[in-house]
């Protein structure tokens, strides 16, 4: 389930009837109890937090969450070192600090985690992948260029949670300056939908059962946009209707709880 996916606050749950995880802290704790509440689950239903990276739209809520629900935040040794600074978690984040070893899987909450590096212009920005059940989840929300790690991981998963940020011609004709442009193209920035699509036809493999596109611009692209680019990239792969579901993310609300 995703809480919101985009500039506006990212936060993801993963879990099931006996465990849980969080991916990003970019919601309010009210906001996320909510939410919960309305889909039959409560705090006691996830026990750790994961964070991808220390940009606000990920992190707004850390600090709270840590102080208020004092749940276990897993990151990389780089990610920590900047959260124990950052104006929204150098207060409260030093007692929930658990450090991922890198180059191998780490159980957390009763899952196996591993991250890997992408390109995005934060301190450090990391995908991860996790096993739950036999089955393989992948999530990589900022990714300024697809790796041949991140696709790597992303063969092995049954479900992959990729960004398709923007439109080309929308952002190239779009108000932003450029300046801004050029940080969200030139590799370190956000993936495109052509570039998603490109990654798509990359990774996907014939045990891939669902893939999420998330992060996508409000101002720089429209749901058609990102899903239609993708469903043209699998269709060329042969891809029948049934065999894979393909869906966005939204932006400012919640989405279903999916049972995947």
């Amino acid at each position: 389930m995703s809480f919101s996916s985009g500039s506006c606050g990212n936060c993801y749950y993963l879990g099931n009837e006996e465990k849980g995880i969080l991916i990003d802290a970019g919601v309010s704790l009210r906001r996320l109890k909510k939410t919960l509440m309305e889909n039959g689950l409560d705090l006691d239903s996830f026990s750790a937090i994961l964070v991808t990276h220390d940009h606000l739209d990920h992190i707004r809520h850390l600090g709270s969450f840590c102080k208020k629900i004092a749940k276990p935040v897993y990151t990389s040794a780089d990610i920590h070192a900047a959260l124990a600074k950052h104006t929204f978690t150098a207060d409260h984040i030093a007692s929930c600090r658990k450090v991922l070893a890198e180059g191998e899987w780490n159980d957390v909450a009763g899952m196996k985690v591993r991250y890997f590096v992408v390109p995005h212009d934060a301190t450090q920005t990391v995908g991860y992948a996790i096993e739950l059940e036999g089955r393989r989840f992948v999530i990589m929300t900022d990714v300024g260029r697809m790796t041949d790690e991140a696709v790597e991981y992303a063969r092995t998963a049954d479900t992959v949670v990729v960004e398709s940020n923007y439109d080309m011609d929308m952002l190239m004709s779009g108000p932003y300056t450029y300046e801004l442009k050029m940080r969200i193209v030139q590799g370190c920035g956000h993936l495109s939908n052509d570039e998603c699509a490109s990654a798509i036809k990359r990774f996907h493999h014939p045990g891939l059962k669902n893939v999420f596109l998330c992060h996508l611009s409000e101002n720089n692209n429209t749901r058609d946009l990102a899903f239609n680019c993708s469903l043209a990239a699998l269709q060329e792969l042969g891809v029948k209707k049934g065999e894979l579901a393909l869906r966005c993310l939204p932006r400012q609300y919640p989405s279903p709880l999916f049972n995947l």
